[in-house]
């Protein structure tokens, strides 16, 4: 049958081609993540969030150097996000960058750790004391508030 055609193939799907990797069966959280992409539109409660990966990681690496915060570090099996320094990219990206350079969208909503807007800018300016006065929400660094 031989490879697919690169060109067809979603960005992650082609990542995972190219780098010769199963990609594992989409879970229910990557098809939501997948709409909201694609559509822009919230899918609910999952919105309010902090984010963890799944076993599903592959360990590629690749969320690592994204996180404006170094909450991400390489764990014992997979790589594991530190809820006390993640802030799901407020104060700094419309999303978080985590999620979307993750190749098998294992970077997802965790739902034992609900937290809100706030919170999570409050956590960026504690995180970031010398850019504390530069952090600020809108529509380009905040996913909560749409434009």
């Amino acid at each position: 049958m031989g490879q697919p055609n690169a060109s067809a193939l979603p960005g992650a799907l082609r990542l995972a081609n190219r780098l010769q990797v199963a990609v594992p069966p989409l879970t229910l959280q990557g098809a939501l993540r997948m709409v909201r992409r694609r559509f822009g539109k919230s899918t609910g409660a999952e919105l309010r969030m902090a984010t963890m990966i799944t076993e599903e990681c592959i360990n590629c690496g690749v969320c690592e150097p994204e996180c404006p915060n170094d909450a991400i570090s390489e764990g014992e099996e997979t790589f594991q996000i530190d809820p006390q320094l993640c802030t799901e990219c407020v104060g700094f990206h419309d999303t978080e960058q985590c999620a979307e350079v993750c190749p098998v969208d294992c970077c997802v909503p965790d739902p034992n750790n609900r937290e809100d807007e706030a919170v999570l800018l409050d956590r960026a300016k504690q995180v970031h004391p010398e850019k504390a006065d530069e952090l600020v929400l809108s529509p380009a660094t905040s996913r909560f508030r749409t434009s």
